[in-house]
C-alpha cells in the first residue's frame, strides 16, 4: 500500500474530553467509503479518474481504467444496471446523478485501438489447470485474471459462442453484436481452451478429470413459468421470456403475434416487450403484480419501453389462460391492493372489483429465473441450502468443496453484470492462492494512493468549478426506424461535446479534502469559505450529540464524520462528508497549508498484475 498523506498524530492530549475517537485515513474504507459512486459499484470501477480522463479527451486510458476494472467498458456502458447513479454525490445537490454509465460507453466509442495495451498469452503455463463452467461475464473475468499468469484455462458452454447471458438475453437493439464480440475476443486473444457448444452433464466426471480448481459460471437459467389453469392446453403460444430471448438471439424467433402480454416487472420483461414490438407486436402490453414503483425493472428501462408505445399495468395477479380449440385467446386476471402491516411487510390482497380479461395472440412470462443445477450430484460434497443454491462465501466465492468456487447468477441468484464481474475477480484470487498453497480466505488488500494536487496557492491539478449543468439527455434513434429493426442500436450514446459536458457535472469527490492537525492555527478561515458549513471545530463528545451540534447538523449516519485529533484549545475539527463537495475552497484559503486537496485512488485486489498494464 502507498499512502502519502498528511494527518495528525494518533491518540489525544491528557484531559481531552472522551469522544468520537480521530478518523484513521490509513484505513483505505475510509475515503473508499467517501467516493460513493466507487464504493457502490461492485467491481469498484475509479469512476472520477476516467470521467477525468473523458474530460482530457483521453478516451484510450479511460477505456484501460475501466477494462482493469469492469471488464467490459462497451458493454456495460450500455447494459449496466448503475448502482454507482443512485450513490452519486450530484444526486445530493439536484435530482439527476451523473450520467456515470453512458460516460463510460463515450469511452469505449471514442477509444483507440487499444490492443497493444491488453496483456498477451502467457509463453509459459504454470502446470495447473481450470474449468470454467459457462461462458458468461463471470467466467470470462476469471479467465481474463488467471490466463496471464500461466494457467491452463478450459472454457465450456452449451452454446456456440462464448458470452452467457450478454448474447442469449439482452437484445441487440441494446447491445449491438460488434461490441459483443469485440470485448469477449479481448479475452478469447488470451487463448482459453474453448468447449463451445459442450454441455456439462455431471459435476462428478468433471471432478474426474483431476481439474487443479472448477469455477462454476452457468448463470440462473431457468425461467420461471405460472401454473395456473389454460396453461397445458395453450402451451404452443406461452413463452418463458428468457428461453424466447434466447430463440430470438440466435435467429430461430423471427416473428410473434400481433397482441402480445408480457407477464412480469423485471428488465427480461422490458426486453421481452419491446423485441415484441419489433417482430410483429402491434399491441404489446406488459402486466404486472406489483405497483410501479416496486416494479424491479430500472427506471430507464420502464421510460424505453413506455416511449415505444407499450402500458403497464399494475396490480393485476394472472388466474387463467384463457383459450378455444387449443389455440390461446387471453388472460383473466384478478385486481389486487396493497397492503402493508405494521413493520411495513407488503400483502396483496383482492381489491373486490370485478376481474379483467385481456384479449392476447401469445404470452411471454417473464416473471423470475430461477438456478438449476441437476447436473451436479448431491454427493460430490457441495452444501445447498433450503433454496436449493450452493453455500458460498461472498469474499471468496468458494463452495464447501474445496476446489469448487461459484459466481455470478450461479452464487446467489439474478443479478446483473457488473456483480459477475466482481464475483470473478473474488474467484480469480483464490484459485491462484489455492493452486499457489496459500490460505485462501487470507486479507485482500486494495492497492491505495493518496497524492497532492496542488500546484500553487490557488492552481490545482483538476477542475474544482461546480457546473451548473442538468444531466444531458441521450439521443435515441426515432421510433419509426428503431422498431423496423430488431438489430438498429436504439440509444446513440453521447457524442464527445456531450459526453464532455456531462463530465463537467462530476464533483470529483475522488479528491479528497485532507487535514494536518499540527498546521491548524484554529482562525476558522475554512469555516467561513465553506459554501456548505460542512466544517465546524468543536469540543468532542459522543457521536449521537456530536452531529447535532455541528454547524450543519449531520443527519446522514450512513456516512463517517471526519474527526481530527485534538487541537492546541482542546477542541477537535470535524467534517460532515455527507454535504462536502470537495470544491477545495478550505485549501484554498487556509493560511497554513492545514488543508490539502489530494485524489484518492483505489484498485481492488486481482490475481497478479499482469491485468494492469
Amino acid at each position: 500500500m502507498s499512502i502519502d498523506m498528511a494527518e495528525g498524530r494518533a491518540g489525544s492530549p491528557a484531559g481531552a474530553r472522551p469522544g468520537v475517537k480521530p478518523t484513521d485515513i490509513n484505513n483505505p474504507d475510509y475515503f473508499h467509503k467517501v467516493v460513493d459512486c466507487q464504493w457502490a459499484c461492485p467491481a469498484h470501477t475509479p469512476v472520477p479518474e476516467y470521467i477525468r480522463l473523458i474530460a482530457a479527451g483521453r478516451y484510450s486510458d479511460a477505456y484501460m481504467v475501466n477494462w482493469h476494472s469492469n471488464v467490459f467498458p462497451g458493454i456495460l456502458g450500455r447494459t449496466c444496471d448503475r448502482p454507482c447513479e443512485p450513490a452519486c454525490r450530484r444526486g445530493r445537490v439536484e435530482e439527476q446523478p451523473v450520467a456515470i454509465c453512458r460516460l463510460k460507453r463515450v469511452a469505449a466509442d471514442n477509444k483507440d485501438d487499444i490492443r497493444g495495451r491488453l496483456p498477451k498469452p502467457a509463453t509459459k503455463k504454470n502446470g495447473k489447470r481450470v474449468a470454467l463452467i459457462g461462458a458468461g461475464p463471470a467466467s470470462l473475468t476469471v479467465a481474463r485474471d488467471l490466463l496471464p499468469l500461466g494457467y491452463h484455462v478450459v472454457l465450456y458452454d452449451q452454446d456456440p459462442q462464448a458470452g452467457g447471458m450478454m448474447r442469449t438475453q439482452i437484445p441487440k437493439f441494446r447491445l449491438p453484436e460488434r461490441v459483443l464480440d469485440e470485448e469477449v475476443d479481448y479475452i478469447l486473444d488470451l487463448e482459453p481452451e474453448l468447449k463451445l457448444g459442450n454441455r456439462i452433464s455431471s459435476m462428478k466426471a468433471l471432478l474426474a478429470e483431476n481439474y487443479d480448481a472448477i469455477f462454476v459460471g452457468c448463470g440462473a437459467p431457468r425461467g420461471r413459468d405460472l401454473d395456473i389453469p389454460g396453461r397445458k392446453e395453450a402451451a404452443a403460444n406461452i413463452h418463458i421470456g428468457i428461453d424466447w430471448l434466447s430463440s430470438v438471439s440466435f435467429g430461430h424467433t423471427t416473428k410473434i403475434g400481433k397482441r402480445v402480454i408480457v407477464l412480469g416487472g423485471g428488465n427480461t420483461a422490458m426486453d421481452c416487450c419491446r423485441t415484441s414490438r419489433r417482430l410483429g407486436g402491434e399491441k404489446v402490453d406488459v402486466v404486472v403484480r406489483s405497483g410501479f414503483e416496486e416494479m424491479k425493472a430500472s427506471p430507464w428501462e420502464k421510460e424505453d419501453a413506455m416511449h415505444e408505445g407499450i402500458p403497464i399495468h399494475n396490480f393485476l395477479v394472472p388466474k387463467a389462460f384463457t383459450h378455444a380449440k387449443g389455440r390461446l385467446t387471453g388472460i383473466t386476471f384478478e385486481k389486487v391492493r396493497a397492503e402493508y402491516d405494521a413493520k411495513g411487510k407488503r400483502s396483496l390482497m383482492p381489491s373486490g372489483e370485478p376481474d379483467v380479461h385481456m384479449e392476447c395472440d401469445d404470452v411471454l412470462v417473464a416473471v423470475g429465473q430461477e438456478n438449476a443445477f441437476p447436473w451436479i450430484e448431491k454427493d460430490v460434497g457441495i452444501e445447498f441450502d433450503r433454496w436449493h443454491m450452493p453455500v458460498v462465501s461472498e469474499t471468496t466465492m468458494g463452495s464447501s468443496h474445496p476446489k469448487i468456487f461459484f459466481g455470478g447468477d450461479s452464487a446467489f441468484g439474478p443479478k446483473n453484470i457488473i456483480w459477475a464481474v466482481a464475483h470473478g475477480h473474488d474467484a480469480a484470487i483464490s484459485i491462484d492462492r489455492l493452486c499457489k498453497g496459500e490460505p485462501v480466505d487470507a486479507p485482500r488488500p486494495p492497492l491505495v494512493n493518496l497524492a497532492s494536487q496542488k500546484m500553487g496557492i490557488h492552481e490545482w491539478t483538476y477542475d474544482n468549478d461546480v457546473a451548473l449543468d442538468k444531466r444531458y439527455k441521450v439521443p435515441h434513434l426515432p421510433n419509426d426506424v428503431a422498431l423496423k429493426d430488431v438489430r438498429a442500436e436504439v440509444e446513440l450514446g453521447f457524442d464527445k461535446a456531450l459526453g464532455y459536458a456531462e463530465t463537467q457535472r462530476c464533483l470529483n469527490c475522488d479528491v479528497q479534502t485532507v487535514f494536518n492537525r499540527d498546521l491548524c492555527i484554529e482562525c476558522d478561515a475554512c469555516v467561513d469559505i465553506c459554501p456548505l458549513d460542512c466544517i465546524t471545530f468543536t469540543e468532542n463528545g459522543p457521536e449521537a450529540e456530536l452531529r447535532k451540534r455541528l454547524t450543519a447538523p449531520a443527519k446522514n449516519t450512513t456516512q463517517d464524520l471526519y474527526v481530527s485529533d485534538g487541537l492546541k484549545t482542546g477542541r477537535v475539527m470535524v467534517k460532515d462528508e455527507d454535504l462536502c463537495l470537495h470544491c477545495g475552497l478550505c485549501a484554498e484559503r487556509c493560511p497554513t497549508g492545514a488543508w490539502d486537496m489530494q485524489k484518492f485512488l483505489l484498485e481492488s485486489a486481482q490475481a497478479g498484475h499482469q491485468c494492469r498494464k
